[in-house]
């Protein structure tokens, strides 16, 4: 079951994201690697700025979440976790799903460049990766990351976006 995420979720929220984000470790650049990789104030900042969760329920245990936020005249995917033990059960899709049916609007993701099985889910979902200048472009447009950041990361676009972006170079 796909829900929207409540106050009271914070604490499952906070544990997914950190018990997921340890595929992260010894994968992205250890200068942006840290303990808790999401701490509580972060989490309380990401959504004071707008950011919704969706959750994913497994038996009425809250096991994914997706946290998306509007910037400008896009979707942002910000985060996206699925509790470790729980992966390859449909939850990731499942929210993915949920989310593009939640909106009108183009959706970006970002993610490490390093973390090669977030990127492939999002192909195998229809995204494609942005790359070169656009995708410092879009990351400096959306985003407020550092830009070792920038350096580190990738960018996926959804087929909305990327006919807009068509139209709008050959325009």
């Amino acid at each position: 079951m796909i829900r929207l995420c409540q106050p009271s979720d914070r604490g499952a929220i906070f544990a997914i994201i950190n018990d997921a984000a340890r595929a992260y470790r010894g994968v992205i650049p250890a200068d942006r690697w840290h303990e808790p990789y999401m701490s509580k104030e972060e989490l309380d900042r990401e959504i004071a700025a707008g950011v919704a969760f969706l959750g994913c329920e497994l038996d009425q245990i809250l096991v994914g979440v997706m946290g998306t936020q509007p910037v400008k005249d896009v979707m942002l995917i910000r985060h996206a976790y699925v509790k470790t033990a729980e992966r390859r059960r449909g939850a990731g899709s499942a929210l993915l799903s949920a989310t593009r049916d939640n909106t009108k609007r183009p959706i970006l993701i970002g993610t490490w460049a390093a973390a090669t099985w977030a990127i492939r889910f999002y192909e195998k979902h229809g995204f494609r990766l942005i790359e070169g200048r656009e995708k410092t472009r879009l990351l400096k447009t959306y985003w407020t990351v550092p830009d070792r950041q920038i350096e580190t990361s990738v960018v996926l676009a959804d087929a909305t976006w990327l006919s807009r972006a068509a139209a709008t170079t050959s325009a």
